[in-house]
């Protein structure tokens, strides 16, 4: 009797490669629809912030670049900006630039959603019209609103004029001491859409019982709002401020439509002030670190808004 172990029929060797290759195309079949998107993170996401980083640790400028060589420099890149006078002064405008906005942007968005939150006639075209803002391009914008925004012959001087709220044109965008608000007002109009469409979803979300059993035990449209509607709307808004204080802090588009930082960087916000260091100055791992240091604070902000929507959640 034969001690060599016989072969496996061929036909049973092709019939279990069958089942290995019949199961990985099963389990891998659904990651390959991923695939695409992976791809596409990695290329317009990974790269970019990686590379971001690596060189806000590095000499980067125009002379390094030429030569390959971008001596690690540790955290220098970073003191430059903390100890420039200009990027702290562009901080503050950024910082009042993105609370000015949020402010009247959540305000004018929480009172169109509450008045389209009702049945009227044409409320359908109504919130359309509200939305052109949302629908135009940023540079658009940019660019109707320095029309309408000039003091010689912009609409809203005109019309402050007409109403005698003014008796003389206001320089709102050569004016240092005005020409920050002027650009506020242009990304309010912007924002007051995306705010809207978020706040009136979480308006509808709210059960119509709850302001049955309001009504019945006697209370006013004030109560309703004060104990209804806006405490049931704080994790819609905690949703609405971050992702507008995300937005905003990096609204490069419209305020380099506008004003370009000027007039005396009375609107540089951080971005013009990063787009000034890395393609004016062509100091790129500078320009990289200050990048780091926004990336730092809306990663500080998200942070926050995770552990204030936890909270809010656990109720």
């Amino acid at each position: 009797m034969s001690l060599v172990a016989k072969k496996p029929a061929p036909t049973a060797e092709k019939a279990r490669a069958k089942s290995r290759i019949y199961f990985l195309r099963k389990k891998s079949g659904p990651y390959l629809f991923l695939l695409p998107a992976i791809l596409f993170l990695l290329v317009f996401l990974v790269y970019p912030v990686t590379s971001m980083v690596l060189f806000s640790f590095q000499e980067v400028n125009l002379r390094t670049l030429a030569s390959g060589d971008t001596p690690f420099v540790g955290f220098d890149n970073y003191s430059k900006p903390l100890n420039d006078p200009n990027f702290l002064s562009s901080l503050v405008t950024s910082l009042i630039f993105t609370v000015g906005s949020i402010f009247f942007q959540y305000t004018i968005g929480f009172l169109l959603a509450l008045l389209f939150n009702k049945k009227f006639p044409m409320v359908g075209l109504m919130k359309s019209l509200v939305m052109v803002a949302w629908m135009l391009p940023v540079v658009v914008s940019g660019t109707i609103f320095k029309w309408m925004l000039q003091s010689d012959s912009g609409v809203i001087n005109f019309f402050l004029q007409s109403l005698g709220l003014t008796s003389q044109s206001i320089a709102w965008l050569t004016d240092p001491n005005v020409a920050l608000w002027g650009t506020i007002i242009a990304n309010i109009w912007i924002g007051i859409p995306f705010n809207m469409v978020l706040l009136l979803a979480g308006l509808q979300n709210i059960s119509p019982s709850l302001y049955e059993a309001a009504v019945i035990d006697g209370a006013n449209s004030m109560q309703k709002f004060s104990y209804l509607t806006f405490p049931l709307m704080r994790s819609t808004t905690l949703t609405v401020i971050t992702l507008g204080f995300i937005y905003t802090l990096n609204v490069f588009d419209l305020v380099y439509v506008m004003t370009g930082g000027g007039p005396t960087n009375a609107t540089e916000v951080l971005p013009i002030y990063t787009y000034r260091i890395t393609f004016g100055q062509f100091d790129i791992g500078m320009g990289a670190a200050v990048a780091c240091l926004m990336l730092l604070i809306l990663l500080v902000v998200s942070g926050v808004y995770l552990a204030l929507i936890r909270k809010e959640e656990a109720y």
